[in-house]
């Protein structure tokens, strides 16, 4: 098992900017030379300092499994399943979609959808956990500051299960 590595860079690209906070994530999943691949399992969230989740985003498994099969293995999203799946009623509107393939992949939240534009000003971390059946399982934290309102960017990388991961709020 391996857990991640955090690296952030915070860059306020614009100040004065308070409309909707729309939320883009880009994250890899690199091509394993693995006898037998699966499609990684993977939650994003964002927490708070306190690591309580201040907003589910997104929760990808193979939700098209027969009799909800995939929902079995989502405990493997161990970081994820303690802090939200448990009490969660799979599949969750708007935030459950299928797994992806390895590649680079962009996923856009909607500020107002998602709760982006209300969080207050503070420090965040938005949090990106893989697992795979018969594989690894990555948790890759990207930390940065929300002062409300302006644009960001931040992000960090993972080492086996994830590579690059990041994140842009306009």
């Amino acid at each position: 098992m391996k857990l991640s590595h955090s690296l952030a860079l915070t860059l306020p690209l614009a100040s004065g900017w308070a409309m909707g906070a729309d939320l883009s994530v880009k994250f890899d999943v690199p091509q394993l030379n693995v006898a037998e691949y699966h499609k990684p399992y993977v939650a994003i969230w964002i927490e708070g300092a306190d690591q309580n989740i201040a907003s589910n985003l997104a929760v990808l498994y193979d939700v098209k499994m027969k009799d909800k099969g995939g929902e079995k293995w989502v405990k493997d999203l161990r970081t994820w399943w303690r802090k939200a799946g448990r009490d969660a009623t799979l599949p969750i509107d708007g935030v459950s979609g299928a797994t992806r393939a390895p590649g680079t992949h962009t996923m856009k939240f909607d500020g107002a959808k998602f709760g982006i534009d209300k969080l207050a000003a503070g420090e965040y971390k938005l949090v990106v956990e893989a697992a795979r059946e018969a594989g690894g399982r990555e948790v890759v934290k990207v930390p940065f500051t929300w002062t409300g309102k302006g644009k960001l960017a931040a992000n960090a990388a993972g080492k086996e299960e994830l590579g690059a991961v990041s994140l842009q709020i306009q």
